[in-house]
């Protein structure tokens, strides 16, 4: 038979799938002799039975009930509607993950138009008993029986007015009193019944409305933006009453055992004298700093420093405590790791080792990996940003950060008012190559179209800039330069402020803070580098992306993008001269001088890198991407090639593709035009040699992408092999180097075992394989994977976290039949999945070597390296 109910004396820490957190934890405070008032907990299990059985407390838990209460009065001494000893009980829920959103507390429960008088006459303070009954009425019908606060409120607030009364503690008991008729008033006008007078009907009912509240809108919402699983539930806490409003020598508080913003290991926290819990919350009252206690009552002080300091050491992190005083007697309520900012994550988690408290291990399990993030980019100031206008809450947070600029609508205008000193932000429908240097100008990206993986994200988050995606309350006119959003319209030139992070839009510039890297971020990085059992490379081909890269502890380049490389001004009229060409004579020409500029770039890269590895991939996209779209383009380039605009348009259309994903592009593109990627081995290579005779060894490894076949690979590494091979004997020099290939289709995935067999590495291209295995367009996708994932078709967007039934089943395979055939196969993963903890987690069990990512990534794929490390390590597969 299923138990449904545990008494907090029969719980413990261990069990908060059961428990959740917060009934998990009491049961552990008064497990370790803490001064916890008494209670049960109703478990997750029973939510869940509720949400999938009509919503009815079933005969088993009331019957379990039942029986519960008859102990839980047995050992208090106390019982609903007693005479004398009477028993009141608070009701809160509790996730096993800390979930605002859901139920807020009800405190009170049992009192009743008999009771509050039983209250009155036992505490001798008919004021107190009727606050108390105020409170309860209030709670429960905002709770229960979901009656606006504002009801409540208006009229309380009114009554304070009317008499003039400044605080709450001003009104006597005669005025309480007429207060809680009013609000039973309110029950049958709202709610269109009375006010239940039978304690057991007030928990019962109390009960059903946690339950309920794991299924409301906001908590889902919270639930979705933090990957919570929507099947886990919440547990229902029910625990003795302790008064913090019975007197001036009774309190309530919260503190926090260090300082949740800077770290410093000095309790934090403040308190109200005789008030109760939603009073701190509620801001009515002025709290008193948790000091000012050591002054009032200095022995209730000196024992929470000791509580605070045993649940420290016995949690071994930052507790955030919640606490009672009723006539000096001291109380807690709850406890749990506090929540911290950034900064202080990384400070607490130093020196608790250092401290000798935990270990390195253990210290990079408490720094949540989103937190790194915030570090490496600017935030906006709070407060700033709690007075700042609105204009968008609709963005993906493509790439994090926080900038403001004077919005401008092109490529060309953006560099054109960067080179002025303009800080920019570029608004387009979405974002293509041939943007890429407005990107560069730009302090923020912000697009209508495309998800977490479209262009401008990827792009953006390269380069550490700040990006917004699929805007889609947002309509981004760039022929008229408008930008039409629900409360009115932008123009060029008008500041915006643009958060990456939240993909939150602001009128106006709004103040930011600056990202500070301390000397406990980089001792902290450094454990997470020492525990990693994965490398983490990054994805770069700028000097200033690399330089970063290698300063945040990448181990190498796992892609180097060329196509990136082609979209300058005089480069991007090169490849329209070789993809125009009516003869080989005619593209080798072109080639030869896009072969100068790459070698310019190759040796660059290849110098930052020195002997770490750094993969080259061969280009990759589609001819027709470098081509121009609009008229005003394409007469601009009919004019540098000296061709009629007709003849250029006629080429645009021969290249034209109904689905470039699965057209003309990768090794496809050289299968057809060889000389196309003999030039690039070329530069990589010739660039290689140029160092070595400056005495720089360097470790080029080349890859060829969107290889399905066998024959595609061996053809086209015979004629790089072919190419190396002519470049040393010229040059009388030795290159160390690799050839490798992407895998990026099923196919490729399912012949790894022949694959192994002749190339030197594999990089497992993840936005690709994504796509090819769902049938989704990475760029599309964002029009209906919300309401997949909303209507649970799918438990994540794919595309941002590892499908490991699908995607990461086929690398899964792919890994296993690849290791048996060639056990020394270098094998890595440089999609956008190797920057997310999640998908790092997967990767870190099988035989995958490195992880890729972009620049500003890799502290957090680091951490996520080493918490997967920590968690279970690696499972041969």
């Amino acid at each position: 038979m299923t138990q449904y109910i545990y008494a907090f004396d029969e719980g413990q820490k261990s069990m908060k799938d059961l428990l959740g957190g917060k009934g998990a934890n009491l049961a552990e405070m008064k497990r370790i002799g803490l001064p916890v008032p008494d209670g049960f907990t109703i478990t997750t299990e029973a939510c869940i039975e509720y949400l999938q059985h009509g919503s009815k407390l079933s005969a088993e838990l009331l019957s379990e009930l039942d029986n519960q209460l008859s102990a839980f009065s047995k050992r208090t001494y106390k019982s609903f509607s007693a005479d004398s000893d009477l028993l009141l009980v608070s009701v809160r829920s509790g996730a096993k993950i800390s979930m605002p959103g859901m139920m807020d507390t009800i405190l009170n429960l049992g009192l009743n138009d008999e009771n509050v008088l039983t209250l009155a006459r036992k505490t001798d303070d008919a004021r107190f008993a009727y606050d108390c009954y105020r409170r309860l009425l209030q709670m429960f019908g905002e709770v229960v029986y979901d009656i606006p606060m504002a009801s409540f409120d208006t009229y309380f607030e009114q009554y304070k007015a009317q008499h003039g009364y400044q605080n709450d503690a001003d009104i006597p008991a005669e005025g309480l009193q007429e207060i809680c008729d009013y609000y039973k008033d309110v029950y049958l006008d709202e709610a269109n019944k009375p006010f239940p007078q039978e304690p057991t009907q007030q928990l019962t009912e109390a009960i059903e409305a946690v339950f309920k509240s794991w299924d409301n809108h906001r908590a889902r919402v919270y639930r979705n933006l933090n990957d919570i699983p929507h099947d886990i539930g919440t547990a229902v806490n029910i625990q003795e009453m302790v008064f913090g409003n019975s007197g001036a020598r009774s309190g309530t508080g919260v503190a926090f055992t260090r300082n949740p913003v800077t770290g410093e290991a000095k309790l934090f926290g403040e308190y109200l004298l005789n008030a109760q819990g939603e009073d701190v919350v509620a801001g009515i009252r002025t709290p008193l700093d948790i000091n000012v206690l050591k002054e009032q009552m200095p022995e209730v002080h000196q024992q929470f420093v000791e509580v605070s300091q045993k649940l420290e050491t016995h949690y071994k992190d930052m507790q955030d405590i919640e606490f009672t005083i009723e006539n000096e007697q001291l109380y807690i309520l709850q406890t749990r790791n506090g929540k911290r900012t950034a900064n202080a994550a990384i400070h607490i988690a130093v020196d608790l080792v250092n401290e000798g408290v935990i270990s390195k291990e253990t210290a990079v399990q408490n720094v949540d990996v989103k937190s790194i993030d915030q570090l490496l980019h600017p935030n906006f100031d709070e407060v700033a940003l709690a007075e700042a206008t609105v204009i968008s809450k609709s963005g993906l947070p493509a790439s994090p950060g926080a900038s403001s600029g004077k919005i401008v609508f092109s490529a060309e205008e953006a560099k054109i008012q960067a080179e002025i000193g303009e800080k920019v932000i570029l608004m387009r429908p979405e974002t293509s190559p041939e943007d890429i240097e407005g990107m560069v100008a730009s302090e923020a990206i912000v697009t209508t179209h495309g998800g977490m993986t479209s262009h401008a994200a990827v792009v953006a988050r390269g380069m550490g800039k700040c990006c917004v995606t699929g805007c889609a309350e947002l309509e981004i006119n760039i022929k008229d330069k408008v930008v039409s959003y629900p409360g009115g319209k932008l123009f060029e030139g008008d500041v915006v402020s643009v958060d990456g992070a939240k993909g939150d839009l602001y009128l106006g510039k709004v103040a930011t803070m600056k990202a500070e890297r301390s000397e406990a971020f980089n001792q902290f990085m450094q454990w997470s580098e020492e525990v990693a059992r994965l490398n983490v490379r990054m994805n770069a081909e700028t000097p200033q992306d690399i330089e970063v890269g290698y300063q945040f502890g990448a181990t190498g380049i796992g892609l180097v993008r060329t196509e990136h490389m082609f979209f300058g001004p005089e480069r991007l009229v090169e490849m329209r001269r070789f993809i125009l060409a009516d003869s080989q004579v005619s593209r080798i020409s072109a080639l030869n001088k896009i072969r100068d500029y790459q070698c310019e770039d190759f040796e660059h890269i290849l110098k930052l890198s020195g002997d770490r590895p750094t993969i080259i991939r061969l280009l990759d996209p589609p001819l027709h991407e470098f081509l121009p779209h609009s008229q005003e383009e394409k007469v601009n380039v009919a004019n540098q090639l000296d061709v009629t605009v007709p003849v250029l348009e006629q080429y645009i259309g021969q290249l034209e593709e109904v689905n470039p994903m699965l057209g003309h592009r990768g090794c496809r593109l050289a299968i057809t035009y060889p000389e196309l990627y003999v030039m690039q081995v070329e530069a990589i290579i010739g660039s290689a040699i140029k160092l070595k005779q400056q005495g720089v060894d360097t470790k080029p490894e080349i890859m060829i992408p969107l290889v399905s076949t066998v024959a595609e690979f061996e053809i086209l590494k015979q004629q790089i092999i072919e190419c190396i091979d002519r470049l040393q004997n010229e040059a009388d020099v030795s290159i160390p180097y690799l050839i490798g290939t992407m895998i990026e289709t099923p196919r490729a995935c399912l012949i790894a075992d022949q694959l192994a067999k002749t190339c030197d590495f594999f990089s497992f291209g993840t936005n690709d394989l994504t796509q090819l295995t769902y049938g989704f367009s990475r760029d599309d996708a964002g029009k209906f994977i919300n309401q997949y994932t909303e209507q649970g078709i799918l438990e994540i967007d794919p595309f941002q976290t590892i499908d490991i039934d699908g995607v990461g089943a086929l690398i899964k395979l792919a890994v296993q039949q690849a290791k048996e055939v060639n056990p020394q196969l270098k094998i890595g993963v440089c999609g956008e999945l190797g920057g997310d903890s999640k998908s790092i987690a997967y990767f870190n069990q099988l035989s995958i070597d490195y992880v890729s990512c972009s620049p500003f990534r890799v502290p957090g794929a680091l951490l996520s390296t080493a918490q997967s490390e920590v968690e279970g390590g690696r499972i041969n597969v």
